[in-house]
């Protein structure tokens, strides 16, 4: 049964439309997880003489078990960011005869042999043979490494634990942000020494290999709490209930202002509301509204004129990045029945341009107050907008006619990928670096303020030719209508 698991996965893979198209950013990824290898195996080979010559009179083992649990509390945090359950597509097989308990093994089997539990080996083994070849015991280094390994998986089988109970809240990130600073701070001030116990907990295990059970133990427990709230999940009409909640509408009169885009409006406006996911474009405009504030109060930075155009194009533009990367797959789970009606499909485009439009304004209206720092940043931001608006605006727009991705509006927000391909990561080349190499080019020739002129200009004639640009936009989300339908029936 494992095996034929295994066949359906591959051929998951190697069929999915987006397989073809992705192919770059895996390739990408792939040199990354290589480097991020090698970087581990170096780390391991020269960890023990670098901490020799560091600390003469201290036990290199002793010094690394001081300091695991901080990489304990490193290694969770970094896995609930980043690592998600492998969940096959299960409802095809509950139709079928096959125990729910084999697909559960084997979706925690696969969560087992991740890449995030593979790379702290390339640490540890390294490691661990250098301590071997300096007469330690044999038998204690490898119940050590052995140790560290159980500990790996523990905090694998913790994280979908975590993830399972806060799933349903917008800011779910928050409980683990918060206990992981509480607990880092109850070591700093010595008020509970966890790093000391956790120290003694892999010294106890290093002098005596028997102990090691214990972690095995906690192991064994947490895997079957996963299992048992895996295999409650795990029916057909799992999905279909939905949590049962008032919903506080609005007829959205202001949007009729705007014509014959005002439907599509009250549509984006009522998905950003209504969604997990979409939501979390709203909490970024704080973001944006304040990150202003981690730079222009420090002297460093007042005088770096030239650092205020980039941060009044993330300022100002905060809500068309984040918003705007994902066109049209906001609308991934309708658009086949969006398209299937008679609409002008620059129409549809027309409405997002506008959101985002007026998300640049609301923003630099609220950053007025910056002028408090001094004029010029109120200049870069002016400046910043109206590129924003007559440029970022149609940069974006015309990317997401390569978005392929579908997504969940119903997942969680806080640092969910799902929709993410290439086309996210390369987007924030002419979003961000470009305008700030343009500014910092005509800062160097001439002055301040002929970098903002020519960043208002560029705006400004993006504003004048928006109608032709929103022609050729839309002539490209055209010839990508039905291969974006095809893509969006996919689960990625």
């Amino acid at each position: 049964m494992i095996k034929h698991f295994i066949n359906l996965e591959w051929k998951s893979v190697f069929r999915d439309s987006n397989f073809g198209k992705s192919i770059g950013a895996k390739i990408l990824m792939g040199f990354l997880g290589l480097w991020l290898l090698l970087t581990f195996t170096g780390a391991g080979i020269i960890l023990y003489p670098a901490l020799k010559k560091f600390f003469p009179d201290k036990d290199p083992l002793l010094l690394v078990n001081s300091f695991i649990f901080y990489w304990i509390l490193g290694d969770l945090m970094f896995r609930f960011f980043f690592q998600k359950l492998p969940v096959m597509s299960v409802k095809p097989l509950l139709t079928l005869p096959i125990k729910r308990r084999k697909i559960v093994n084997y979706v925690l089997g696969k969560s087992a042999i991740s890449f995030f539990n593979f790379l702290p080996l390339f640490l540890i083994v390294p490691f661990g043979i250098i301590l071997i070849y300096k007469d330690y015991p044999v038998g204690s280094v490898l119940a050590w490494m052995l140790a560290l390994i159980v500990w790996t998986l523990i905090n694998n089988f913790l994280n979908f634990i975590i993830e399972s109970f806060s799933s349903k809240t917008d800011l779910a990130f928050l409980p683990l942000v918060v206990s992981s600073g509480v607990l880092y701070a109850l070591d700093y001030f010595g008020i509970i020494s966890f790093g000391h116990i956790l120290s003694n907990v892999f010294n106890a295990i290093y002098n005596n290999p028997v102990l090691i059970s214990v972690l095995v133990v906690v192991l064994i427990g947490l895997y079957f709490i996963n299992f048992k709230i895996l295999r409650k999940k795990l029916f057909l009409d799992a999905s279909l209930k939905n949590k049962v909640a008032e919903v506080s509408t609005s007829n959205l009169e202001w949007t009729k202002n705007f014509g014959d885009i005002a439907p599509f409006m009250q549509l984006d406006l009522k998905l950003i509301w209504r969604n997990k996911r979409s939501k979390s474009t709203v909490w970024m405009l704080l973001l944006g509204l304040c990150y202003g504030l981690f730079f222009y109060p420090q002297p460093t930075y007042v005088d770096m004129p030239w650092f205020f155009i980039f941060i009044g194009i993330f300022s100002t533009g905060i809500f068309l990045m984040n918003f705007g990367q994902f066109i049209p797959a906001w609308d991934s789970s309708y658009y086949k029945m969006l398209m299937s009606q008679n609409i002008k499909y620059e129409r549809y485009l027309q409405s997002k341009f506008m959101l985002m439009a007026m998300s640049v304004v609301i923003m630099f209206l609220l950053g007025i107050p910056y002028v408090y720092f001094g004029w010029k940043i109120l200049l870069a931001h002016f400046a910043a907008a109206i590129y924003n608006i007559g440029v970022n605006t149609h940069v974006i727009m015309y990317g997401g006619s390569f978005n392929r991705k579908r997504i969940n509006l119903d997942q969680k927000a806080a640092f969910n990928y799902q929709g993410t391909g290439a086309v996210q990561w390369l987007i924030g080349i002419p979003l961000m670096i470009i305008p700030a190499a343009i500014f910092g080019v005509f800062y160097a020739i001439f002055n301040f303020e002929i970098g903002c002129l020519v960043m208002g200009l560029l705006g400004v004639i993006g504003i004048i030719f928006h109608q032709k640009l929103m022609r050729f936009i839309t002539k490209k989300y055209l010839e990508s209508k039905y291969k974006m339908i095809d893509a969006f029936n996919q689960d990625n």
